[in-house]
Order: C-alpha cells, then sequence, then structure tokens
C-alpha cells in the first residue's frame, strides 16, 4: 500500500494553482470583455450578434450588447467571490454564445475557441466543487 506524499505546510498543490489561474482568468476576462462592450476598443461587438438574436431581444443591436457587457460583467464578479457558481454561469455563458455564433453560419473558429473557454470554465467549477468554501 503505498501513501501520499506528505506536503509541507503552506505549498499548494498543481490542482491549487490551475484553480488560481482559472478563477483569475475567468473573472479577469468576463469584466473585460464586458467593459469593452461600452468602450469598443477590442472590436466591433454587434457583428457577433446573430440576426434572430438581434429580432428577439429590444432596442438595438449596440443596446444588446451593452445589456451583454452587464451580464458578462456581473458573470465575471461571481466567479471572483463564488468561483464553484460562478464558472457555472459563465460555461453556460459561453454555451449561449456559441448557439449565437454557430447560428450564423460564421465565426466558427470564434465559436471553437469559446468551447475550449467553456471547457475550462467547467474545469474551474469542479476544482471549486472540491474546495471546502468558495474562497
Amino acid at each position: 500500500m503505498t501513501t501520499a506524499p506528505t506536503r509541507a505546510p503552506g505549498t499548494r498543490t498543481a490542482a491549487d494553482r490551475a484553480f488560481i489561474l482559472l478563477r483569475t482568468v475567468f473573472t479577469i476576462a468576463p469584466i473585460t470583455f464586458g467593459l469593452d462592450k461600452f468602450a469598443g476598443v477590442l472590436t466591433d461587438w454587434e457583428q457577433y450578434l446573430a440576426p434572430w438574436i438581434n429580432d428577439l431581444v429590444p432596442g438595438t443591436a449596440h443596446q444588446a450588447m451593452l445589456a451583454v457587457g452587464v451580464i458578462e460583467i456581473v458573470a465575471g464578479i461571481a466567479v471572483a467571490v463564488v468561483p464553484r457558481y460562478g464558472a457555472l454561469l459563465v460555461a453556460a455563458w459561453l454555451a449561449g454564445i456559441i448557439v449565437n455564433l454557430v447560428s450564423m453560419g460564421e465565426y466558427y473558429d470564434v465559436a471553437l475557441r469559446d468551447f475550449g473557454l467553456l471547457v475550462g470554465a467547467l474545469a474551474l467549477a469542479l476544482l471549486a466543487t472540491d474546495r471546502s468554501t468558495d474562497t
């Protein structure tokens, strides 16, 4: 029977470091993208909104993107505060983005990238579940 190697108090496992890395990224990225919906520095976000979704939401595509920005900021804050559930919120949000992009018949490269991010968000949720608290 083998025993687990002992660790010095205060040292972090690879899972601990992965959790911190993913939590940091999934806090900063959604907040950054959300803020950019208001600033428009990174891209013209409205080009990524499927026409059928634009027809469903009230207002203009620009107003829809502002609402999206608020949701992304909230999702990033949720990851920072309650990563177990915030990560699931980000994963669900990314699934919605993927459906939006694929339904346009364009931006498959962005949809594939977002799928990778979705998997990372699910990994964060799993790592957060292993912790006794959500800190």
